[in-house]
């Protein structure tokens, strides 16, 4: 699933005969002008279908579930709103018997400590504990709210709202995920050996393709092609290509991008993983890393050196963000101060990653071996300050689990004196995440993505993709 900009929620607004309907009728208005303000689409159960217009009874869950059964391919996640205490057994019916395997939000109302008479008390507040009690009986996961209760129009909700969109977007997008690979690892480069098979289970499927299908496609590609020569101008304007670089090596890099865009729509692809060396460039005459760049820029994010579990990495960075992520190496220490470092790559960072102007032009450290005439395609810049998430994911195959890492840091605008893409970065209690990654046997790549969006990685993958999980903090 490519990252989906509007979501569609599956809306329950649970009720209980014993308290007043008016304050469920109340709250279901409230709830559907707040998705309305909010821009997300959402299905509810007519309000003329149940006898509150709410869900209470068991015929009430049959409906609802009927309902969302129908729109599966439409509901993104549950969202559940308990105005008073609610049937528990109404909720837990409803989305058992909907079975749609997608996230669950659980919010409930204050009570207005004025109004706690027979005819106006919530008691909500218990109500939601009785319905997570139940999905916890049923095996459901759930997503719990920032407060136990609190009002549906107001600012905290809003939050909880984009908090749990960002939740469903990498549940979702991961359980369906599919993950090109562009020729094979590097054979220097075990590290970024990775279980197909595990992948699988969670529903991400992995589809390789041979580096010379896509040299071959290349180069047949017409001088008079309009895509290439609008690939061409979509380079250019990319960023500022020194006078040195040949009109020739622009063309071949254009050729290599629109073979690869064509195979990845071809085969509907949402992010790749891509054989940056050496082949590329003994084989074909270029890197590859500027397209890798563009396709991140357009929410299609690449991998290094084949680096399937680390695009993996960075497609739930961009499933949770909406902003184009980057891979990245932990690579150098920053002085003296242990809490921070260096975060380089070659580069093919996303432009708005980088937020800063970009050069492009040939590797520097690859260059030096390969020849700078075949390595065109480098993207050379600082990446701007500012706050980041990182998060990164490996299949222990040995245990047959997927365990991973996330966290969140800040981009400095300390100088630093390295050529490719650098990244100077301030991550707190440092020391003690690197040796996490060392003794767990964790690859030196890092998926980063401007913006703080650990908690939600946090929530998706531990709490409903079942993987094994470390926050750091």
């Amino acid at each position: 699933m490519a990252y989906k900009q509007k979501l569609t929620f599956g809306l329950i607004v649970g009720t209980r005969n014993i308290f007043s309907s008016k304050l469920a009728a109340e709250a279901r208005e409230t709830l559907l002008k707040k998705m309305d303000k909010m821009g997300f689409d959402y299905v509810i159960l007519p309000a003329s279908e149940t006898p509150t217009g709410n869900i209470e009874t068991i015929n009430d869950a049959q409906k609802c579930a009927k309902l969302f059964s129908d729109k599966r391919d439409k509901i993104d996640g549950i969202i559940v709103v308990l105005p008073n205490f609610g049937d528990e057994l109404g909720v837990v019916n409803t989305i058992n018997m909907a079975k749609l395997n997608v996230p669950v939000l659980v919010q409930a109302c204050d009570d207005d400590n004025k109004k706690v008479d027979v005819y106006s008390r919530r008691d909500a507040f218990c109500g939601k504990i009785s319905v997570c009690n139940n999905l916890v009986q049923y095996g459901i996961p759930f997503t719990d709210t920032t407060f136990h209760t609190y009002p549906i129009d107001s600012d905290v909700f809003e939050n909880d709202l984009n908090y749990f969109a960002s939740v469903c977007r990498v549940v979702n997008g991961l359980s369906n995920a599919r993950i090109g690979a562009i020729g094979s690892r590097p054979g220097a480069f075990q590290t970024m050996r990775a279980s197909e098979k595990l992948l699988q289970a969670s529903g991400i499927t992995v589809l390789p393709v041979d580096l010379s299908e896509i040299f071959g496609a290349a180069e047949k590609i017409a001088a008079t092609d309009i895509q290439l020569i609008k690939k061409i101008e979509e380079i250019k304007a990319y960023g500022r290509i020194p006078s040195r670089i040949k009109e020739d090596k622009i063309l071949r890099q254009a050729r290599f991008g629109v073979a690869v865009e064509k195979w990845i729509d071809d085969n509907g692809i949402d992010a790749t993983a891509i054989q940056c060396w050496e082949s590329i460039q003994k084989n074909y005459g270029c890197a590859s890393c500027l397209t890798m760049s563009m396709l991140g820029e357009k929410f299609m994010p690449s991998a290094c050196e084949v680096d399937i579990a680390g695009v993996v990495s960075m497609y739930a960075l961009l499933l949770a963000s909406g902003n184009p992520p980057a891979l990245l190496d932990w690579n150098n220490n920053f002085g003296a101060d242990r809490n921070m470092c260096v975060c380089t790559h070659c580069s093919n960072y996303p432009k708005s990653f980088m937020k800063n102007d970009i050069e492009i032009s040939t590797l520097d450290i690859l260059g030096t071996v390969l020849g700078h005439e075949d390595t065109f395609g480098a993207i050379k810049g600082k990446v701007a300050e500012g706050p980041f998430s990182f998060f990164r994911i490996s299949t222990n195959d040995v245990m047959g689990t997927i365990q991973a890492y996330v966290g969140e840091g800040e981009f400095t605008a300390d100088p630093y004196g390295m050529d490719g893409g650098i990244a100077v970065s301030r991550v707190e209690n440092l020391q003690k995440l690197l040796k996490f990654i060392c003794k767990n046997g964790f690859e030196h790549h890092v998926a980063m993505s401007r913006g703080l969006f650990a908690g939600a990685i946090e929530e998706a993958v531990d709490n409903y993709m079942g993987w094994d999980l470390y926050r750091h903090e």
